[in-house]
């Protein structure tokens, strides 16, 4: 069946308008998915959305040089990897009420059940993000 094998999407993204691309081709990907017979759930196809839009707006806010966004299937969820020219890790900082920014590397992490940074083969950096198939934590009943 079309499942078992690894799905995969690469996309460039960069400058100006690159977290609507990113997330542009997170929902193509998602709803190509769909279409070939994977189950997707909606924690999946949100988090996606999230942490795809998250980590491309860090790329290009904290580097120079566009940025690529790889997004993989495997058994256990979705693998979001995005390369950029920089070989500093992402770092947590505190949040900014009055719009700075400072919420989304927390974000990624609390939705991803893996997180890693590992240096890219041609400089810089991937940081790779893996959104399990189902919710990792549990959710309150309202």
């Amino acid at each position: 069946m079309e499942m078992d094998r690894p799905v995969r999407r690469r996309c460039v993204c960069g400058g100006r308008g690159a977290a609507a691309r990113a997330r542009a081709e997170t929902v193509r990907f998602v709803a190509d998915s769909v279409a070939g017979g994977r189950m997707v759930s909606e924690f999946v196809r949100e988090a996606a959305l999230l942490v795809a839009s998250e980590m491309v707006t860090n790329a290009v806010r904290h580097t120079r040089g566009p940025c690529t966004l790889q997004l993989a299937w495997s058994r256990e969820g979705l693998d979001i990897d995005v390369t950029d020219t920089s070989p500093n890790p992402p770092c947590a900082r505190p949040p900014d009420l009055a719009g700075g920014g400072g919420f989304g590397w927390p974000v990624v992490n609390l939705l991803a059940s893996e997180v890693c940074v590992r240096p890219a083969a041609e400089g810089g950096k991937t940081v790779h993000v893996h959104v399990p198939a189902t919710s990792p934590r549990p959710t309150d009943a309202a």
